[in-house]
């Protein structure tokens, strides 16, 4: 599907972090829908190394990208080396990616300088070769604010969170001293669909319920889930913002989300109802301290300046998405 009228063919196009969750997709939809475009990936590829909490150090991986036709390129953000490498394109598009997204890295250092220090990088590359920049910002900028969430009040409570508000901050200032270039940043909120499950425990919760379930096991929730709501949004819709983000009314950043929040509780429950099952739901205390009971995408803007509405309901997007949870449990979870 086609959601806007820019031709990517015969464009060169750079993915940071390209064999991730959102990057990707990404590829494989230029691949699809614009077959003469120039698709390059670029991502650190996961090693064994881990963090302190004991989450991977990066979540990039193969299997996101069998059937990727285009050029893969194995590289650091934090090596000015492997970003060097990248000056042998002239990139008409650049969608930045990459990053440690993992919340719950408290390592200041490392997210700070593999977030921000390289998002110079990224801009003074789309400067120079006057190439479009749509980047990964975030919902986490937003700390635990009440909502709805609206771009411009953010309060960050972690590293990763403050990186990407730092990331904001600076993408508004190149905005301002650089209007001819297209500048958009994309604040996900909680996506969930294909190429997800090498992110781990970092994967949204419908494949984590979906597994449980397809386990044979009730799905294990926070107690009050009913109450707990987050704006979870499909990967296609995604997608579709990050298309549009290359052709905006205005440079600026912009909210990713559906507006339309949804509980934990019904995540189980349309998955049971997907999968003909009927475990009922375990309930735990949750553990966490401050833990955002609501969240909400502020679209206004999003949909005033990229021409973005959400087009996948929780249910239609879990409904499609069934198969892939059920092959991925049956090739890496069950056999894994």
């Amino acid at each position: 599907m086609k959601y806007n009228d820019i031709d990517f063919n015969g464009k060169t196009i750079l993915i940071t972090g390209g064999a991730g969750f959102i990057g990707s997709n990404l590829a494989f939809y230029f691949q699809e829908n614009f077959p003469q475009s120039s698709i390059v990936v670029f991502d650190k590829f996961r090693s064994e190394e881990k963090f302190s909490n004991g989450n991977l150090k990066s979540f990039g991986h193969y299997k996101n990208l069998i059937g990727f036709h285009g050029d893969v390129i194995c590289g650091d953000l934090n090596s000015k080396e492997d970003i060097k490498a990248l000056e042998a394109y002239d990139f008409d598009y650049i969608f930045h990616e990459a990053a440690i997204s993992d919340t719950r890295v408290y390592d200041q250092e490392i997210i700070m300088q593999t977030n921000v220090n390289s998002f110079y990088d990224i801009l003074e590359m789309a400067r120079r070769m006057n190439a479009v920049l749509v980047y990964a910002s975030s919902a986490a900028t937003y700390g635990s604010l009440p909502s709805p969430q609206t771009v411009g009040k953010e309060h960050p409570e972690n590293p990763y969170g403050f990186s990407k508000y730092a990331m904001d901050q600076i993408a508004y200032r190149y905005m301002n001293i650089y209007p001819d270039m297209t500048i958009v940043g994309l604040k996900y909120f909680n996506v969930y669909g294909a190429r997800e499950f090498f992110k781990d425990k970092t994967a949204s919760t419908v494949i984590q319920f979906g597994h449980q379930i397809l386990s044979g096991k009730a799905p294990r929730l926070f107690e009050g889930s009913d109450k707990i709501v987050r704006d979870f949004v499909y990967i296609k819709d995604v997608i579709q913002a990050n298309i549009k983000a290359c052709a905006p009314k205005k440079n600026g950043v912009y909210n990713v989300g559906t507006s339309k929040p949804r509980s934990f509780q019904d995540i189980a429950d349309i998955l049971q109802k997907e999968l003909g099952t009927d475990y009922g739901t375990e309930y735990f205390p949750n553990p966490f301290t401050g833990y955002q009971m609501h969240t909400q995408a502020d679209i206004s803007t999003s949909k005033e300046y990229l021409g973005y509405t959400p087009e996948w309901e929780l249910e239609a997007g879990i409904k499609e998405y069934i198969d892939e949870i059920k092959t991925l449990y049956k090739t890496e979870v069950a056999h894994g």
